[in-house]
């Protein structure tokens, strides 16, 4: 059809964004990369301001707070906790930004 009517991508297959609802082991090994590297640059960090005598309140928070990317259950790794979706946790990819974000602390108990 032509014209000022035309039907768009989403009246012909219903969602235009189709994300599957797991993970694939692709994306689960680019997330525990994204983890590591993350856990690389604190060390690093933390070892060169450590030489030189310094500290930073943000970098000793972190590791004070955020659990290492060994010390995580993969339940954490892959989901984070969302208070509205039934059994309070999501897969991580549904979250915007989820390659840029760290989602590492849930609430106790979830």
């Amino acid at each position: 059809m032509f014209g000022p009517f035309k039907p768009s991508g989403t009246l012909f297959g219903g969602l235009l964004w189709k994300t599957p609802w797991r993970l694939s082991s692709p994306q689960k090994r680019r997330q525990r990369k994204r983890l590591r590297a993350v856990d690389a640059v604190v060390a690093t960090l933390d070892q060169a301001l450590s030489k030189r005598g310094l500290t930073l309140s943000a970098i000793e928070r972190w590791k004070k707070d955020m659990p290492g990317h060994d010390e995580m259950v993969p339940r954490d790794k892959y989901t984070i906790f969302d208070r509205k979706v039934r059994g309070y946790r999501k897969s991580i990819h549904k979250l915007p930004k989820w390659t840029r974000v760290s989602q590492r602390v849930n609430p106790p108990g979830f």
